[in-house]
This record gives structure tokens, C-alpha cells and sequence, in this order.
């Protein structure tokens, strides 16, 4: 009777460590599968990705891109997503500006972008311009979709590239610009981000 008992216990004893193991493989899958999911966004470009991008889309024929990208990450960093499109706009003291493009990020997701919106200043004549721009803190991409104010004084020009940059809360845009026509002066106003063209600037 003793030989049997003490085999019934040391059957019992790994049934139970065997139940053990598989429990705590259970609890931790579980754990596993609760942690939060990554970010839309969460990934970053480097200064190098950008630039070959950047050089690629305007061409190779933009004189100062590089020194203007190496300006922006200086200041802001990596950036998560950008955007590339075209635009147009004109104005005789009040304008306008339209565009669109695709917004771009490093985990893969994208999105069609519109975006239009009213300037004013000391600002005559129109143009025509390739656009890419550079976007910081962005937390998944319907986050782009919403009225970007310009920061005033932020504007800078090197060689063929013009640059300026706008902010929402957190969320940073630096549009750069490589384009044909003439736009004298400093203009102050906002651009409005939308999935879907809006010919209204306001």
C-alpha cells in the first residue's frame, strides 16, 4: 500500500506543477495581449530618410534643401510623419491657398490630405509650389485633420526652399516650399486640414 501511495504522490505532485506551468503560460499570454497596442505613428524619420525623400519629390533641383532640413531637425528633431502634395495660391493683400497631398508615416498607415485657408499682410502675388511638410507629434493620423495657425516670425528662405512652420497644441507642421511665382511680404493666417477638398478658405 505504501509503494502505490507514494506513487499516487509523486503523480499528484507533477500533475499539479504541470497545471502550474500552464496556468502561469496563460496568465502571461493574457498579460502579453493586454498591453497597449503601438501608436499609428509612433515610429520616427531620421534626418537621412527625410532628406532622400524630400530630394527624391522636389526633383534633385531644389538649391538649400539639405541645409533646410538639417535647420528643422535641429530645432525639432525626428519628425513621425510627413506630407507631400502640391498647392497654388494668390493674393492681393487678403489671399488665399489651396493644396492637397498624401500624409505619410514611418509605420505605414497614410491618408489623402486637403488643406486651404486664408492670408493677410503686406502680401502681393501668387505661385504655384511643390509642398513638403514635416509633422511633429502627431498621435495617429485623423489628428491631421483639423486648423493649424501660423507661428509669426517663423519664416525662413535658403537657396530655392521656403519654409515656415505651424503648431496646434503639441502637433507641429513645417511646410517646405519649392515653387514658381512671387509672394513679397510677410503673411500671417492658418491652414485648414480636411479629408476632403473645401473650396471655402475660412
Amino acid at each position: 500500500m505504501a509503494p502505490l501511495l507514494h506513487r499516487w504522490n509523486k503523480t499528484t505532485a507533477a500533475a499539479l506543477a504541470c497545471a502550474g506551468l500552464l496556468a502561469f503560460g496563460a496568465i502571461a499570454a493574457h498579460a502579453e495581449g493586454q498591453e497597449a497596442p503601438a501608436r499609428e505613428t509612433d515610429s520616427k524619420f531620421s534626418e537621412e530618410e527625410v532628406f532622400a525623400a524630400a530630394s527624391e519629390f522636389f526633383g534633385g533641383t531644389a538649391e538649400g534643401l539639405a541645409e533646410v532640413v538639417h535647420r528643422i531637425f535641429s530645432e525639432n528633431g525626428e519628425p513621425n510623419a510627413y506630407i507631400q502634395g502640391e498647392e497654388g495660391s494668390g493674393a492681393i493683400v487678403v489671399g488665399a491657398r489651396y493644396g492637397d497631398g498624401t500624409l505619410v508615416t514611418k509605420a505605414g498607415p497614410t491618408a489623402r490630405v486637403y488643406w486651404q485657408g486664408p492670408s493677410a499682410g503686406w502680401d502681393f502675388g501668387g505661385d504655384a509650389a511643390k509642398t513638403f511638410t514635416l509633422v511633429y507629434n502627431l498621435p495617429n493620423t485623423d489628428a491631421i485633420y483639423q486648423r493649424f495657425p501660423g507661428v509669426s516670425g517663423s519664416a525662413f528662405f535658403v537657396g530655392g526652399i521656403g519654409a515656415n512652420y505651424q503648431q496646434r497644441g503639441d502637433i507641429i507642421l513645417v511646410p517646405m516650399r519649392a515653387g514658381v511665382g512671387l509672394r513679397l511680404g510677410a503673411n500671417i493666417g492658418y491652414l485648414n486640414y480636411t479629408r476632403e477638398r473645401d473650396w471655402l478658405p475660412f
